[in-house]
């Protein structure tokens, strides 16, 4: 004989994350490096960063090549706030000049 089980959704396992968990970041890509430069809450707000940073690389290509440094490469995502590390703090577009890409 089968017996059929009620399925209660009203579980938080079961519930979508919430939200407000969740941030826009802008993160930079240096080779295999990977790190977030800076956290906004909404989109526009993480695209106008994102888009400010690469102009900021873009502006100084030159010098970045002739220092021997790899350029960052910057892109948006959604994130759970969860996913900042420990004592987090906003990286400067150029960051990687301060050896603050860690």
């Amino acid at each position: 004989m089968v017996t059929i089980l009620p399925f209660d959704l009203s579980s938080k396992s079961l519930r979508p994350t919430p939200i407000r968990d969740k941030i826009w970041a802008v993160v930079a890509l240096v080779g295999p490096k990977r790190r977030v430069a800076s956290i906004h809450s909404s989109r526009p707000a993480a695209v106008s960063d994102c888009l400010w940073r690469r102009e900021q690389v873009k502006a100084y290509a030159r010098f970045l090549a002739d220092a021997l440094e790899p350029a960052p490469v910057y892109h948006i995502a959604l994130i759970h706030r969860g996913e900042l590390p420990k004592g987090w703090s906003p990286m400067p577009a150029l960051g990687v000049l301060q050896g603050r890409f860690i």
